[in-house]
């Protein structure tokens, strides 16, 4: 005889499944279906049923419309699968789970952070949680020294059926590539060319490599801008660091005062020095124009003077002293016998003369 904690015999499970039920199990269910009842309205179970289809039919067409915005498609999934790209504006869909409708911002640039935050932000995976903040930016340099990188990274989704399908989780596989390409980068410069010279090669360089892993592992992703934000050195060196970092500023500095001095002197030494050229220049060719006059009047007056020597002479003669005479103030023109000019000046008129001058 078995007793009230043994399982079933085979025997009972038999007569539950047949229907023929002890008596205390009939009562059992007489009293659930009592239960029931009361919930159910009063009428026939016509009106029931068509209550029970207008709510499914409801509940189906709220879940059947859907609408896609202008920056995004949906990516609908029958069954699970695959099956159509859908572009911007109100759509309908399969009710009850048969079609899944996945809206994919395809226009719009999405961005992840690393080694620091934007409040505000939507995406999780733009900004680094408060256990990775720290680590990620925590790299080591080609020269064995320490630098804290600070970087953005700027994509969009390019094809959303591999962005849906092909990696599991793509942005967090991003986030991975990122942060693993940036310390290859970052590793094979000196500190000096990761902090003063260097950003730019470095975010060219991880812009690139970062776009090849993309591709290789099919993610459906286009990396549009690496951004290098504040790169430091660790704290604990920082100070000394800046003071390094200001004088190598104030020596661009001077160097640059120097390259602007010698810009603007040098030119100017530059023009002076054409200037004079070619006035030498100037004055050279007037000197030998002057020579060749004065040399070409001297031949013509010279055959003058050949063919008629007397009437040349006096001719020059004449000449000279039409230019002479007007520059002289007194003029006293005397007899070949007279011995002394001195009664023909007038001293007193001279001296008077002078002393009105000033």
């Amino acid at each position: 005889m078995p007793t009230s904690n043994d399982p079933p015999s085979s025997d009972n499970v038999t007569q539950i499944l047949d229907g023929s039920t002890p008596t205390n199990v009939g009562n059992i269910v007489k009293k659930r279906a009592i239960k029931i009842r009361r919930y159910i309205p009063k009428g026939d179970m016509k009106s029931v049923s068509l209550s029970f289809l207008l709510v499914i039919f409801l509940i189906s067409l709220w879940q059947a419309v859907y609408t896609v915005p202008s920056d995004s498609i949906a990516v609908v999934q029958r069954f699970g699968k695959f099956y159509s790209e859908i572009q911007p504006g109100l759509h309908f869909k399969l009710p009850l789970g048969i079609d899944i409708a996945t809206i994919v911002p395809v226009k719009r640039q999405l961005k992840q952070e690393f080694g620091f935050i934007t409040l505000g932000a939507t995406d999780p995976y733009q900004n680094p949680s408060e256990n990775d903040r720290e680590m990620e930016t925590q790299m080591v340099t080609g020269d064995l020294n320490a630098a804290l990188v600070e970087w953005v990274v700027q994509y969009r989704i390019a094809e959303p059926v591999k962005f849906l399908f092909e990696v599991r989780d793509p942005t967090a596989t991003l986030r991975d590539v990122s942060e693993s390409v940036m310390r290859e980068v970052v590793g094979d410069r000196t500190v000096d060319e990761v902090i003063t010279i260097g950003r730019q090669e470095i975010e060219s360089e991880a812009l690139m490599k970062m776009q090849e892993l993309a591709i290789k592992y099919a993610m459906g992703i286009n990396i549009d801008q690496v951004q290098l934000k504040n790169i430091n050195p660790p704290k604990p060196v920082q100070e000394s660091f800046n003071e390094v970092n200001q004088a190598q500023q104030e020596k661009e500095k001077l160097i640059n005062e120097a390259r602007r001095d010698y810009n603007k002197v040098i030119p100017l030494a530059e023009g002076e020095k054409d200037q004079r050229i070619r006035e030498a220049d100037g004055y050279r060719l007037k000197r030998i124009n002057e020579a060749e006059g004065d040399v070409a009047r001297f031949n013509a007056l010279l055959m003058q003077y050949i063919k008629a020597p007397e009437v040349t002479r006096r001719r020059i003669y004449l000449e000279t002293m039409q230019a002479i005479m007007p520059t002289m103030h007194s003029k006293i023109i005397i007899d070949e016998q007279t011995r002394s000019i001195l009664p023909f000046l007038d001293l007193q008129a001279d001296v008077l003369e002078k002393g009105d001058k000033p």
